[in-house]
């Protein structure tokens, strides 16, 4: 089990040391996490429904405390504590983002373009700058015409652009997305891995919670990987996770029966991202 951390070897973006997390106090959430996510890069929480993921990444956005434990931006404490210093609040939602798997969850302004106002109209900046600001995010993301349309008016792909810009539109360094393509058709999917990659190459952090096997392949990026016990059972690269299939079947993130063709048995071995693996076994 490979889940080695040394914070004195390396600074990390957003750091987890030992945290747990319990729901009611009762229902364990996160175990004894431990984990670094660099600057600038893209990394991936992997795991199967229920493991913790999104618990994860409300623990680093600061929207529940861990029960014990420590989380960091840049070296920084995030507790319930340290977010009730105004300053620190402001200079932490500025440079964390957070995108909810469920759009209808994030989305609530009359108009989309009131929506991407809305955020850098809180941390108080300039009128003018903010719509100034927004419509150039309108036009990357290629949502212009939806400026003045109401939420409940746009496809499951619309409102996943709009919620994404509308974080854009506070400019931060660290981009946490829940399930991103959860739900979207092809092509959404498509656009959607490119503006991640694209937006990697621009400097921004990337944290995204998956259990889209064949997205972490597509990104091809450091990759923690959550057992059903909720502890980080591995972390590393996109492409030893991916080919270790022991430890994919261990997790619940792929997944193997067997059916028979005469006196032969096959076995299947099912991903979110290749076609399977079959071992055929002949009984005598």
């Amino acid at each position: 089990m490979d889940v080695s951390l040394d914070s004195k070897a390396e600074s990390f973006t957003v750091e987890l040391k030992d945290v747990h997390y319990s729901y009611y106090g009762k229902i364990p959430a996160l175990c004894g996490i431990s984990l670094g996510v660099r600057e600038s890069e893209i990394f991936a929480i992997v795991g199967s429904n229920g493991c913790g993921k999104s618990t994860l990444l409300h623990v680093m956005n600061g929207l529940v405390y861990p029960s014990s434990g420590a989380v960091l931006f840049r070296g920084s404490a995030v507790s319930e504590e340290s977010l009730r210093n105004q300053q620190f609040l402001r200079h932490f939602r500025a440079h964390m983002g957070y995108v909810f798997q469920d759009s209808d969850t994030q989305l609530f302004c009359p108009t989309v373009l009131d929506e991407l106002m809305f955020g850098p109209l809180q941390i108080g900046l300039d009128r003018g700058e903010v719509l100034e600001r927004s419509r150039q995010v309108l036009d990357m993301m290629e949502i212009a015409d939806l400026a003045e349309r109401h939420s409940y008016m746009l496809s499951s792909g619309e409102k996943k652009r709009v919620a994404i810009a509308s974080v854009l539109t506070m400019n931060p360094d660290v981009l946490l997305l829940d399930e991103p393509t959860s739900g979207l058709d092809p092509r959404s999917q498509t656009y959607l891995v490119e503006l991640m990659l694209a937006l990697n190459e621009a400097g921004k952090t990337i944290v995204i919670a998956t259990h889209d096997l064949s997205l972490v392949a597509e990104l091809s990026c450091r990759v923690g990987v959550l057992s059903e016990e909720h502890t980080v059972e591995r972390i590393g690269e996109a492409h030893a996770i991916l080919g270790d299939t022991g430890l994919l079947l261990r997790v619940n993130l792929i997944h193997e029966h067997r059916h028979a063709h005469g006196s032969t048995t096959h076995r299947h071995v099912h991903s979110h991202y290749r076609t399977h693996d079959h071992e055929d076994t002949t009984e005598g």
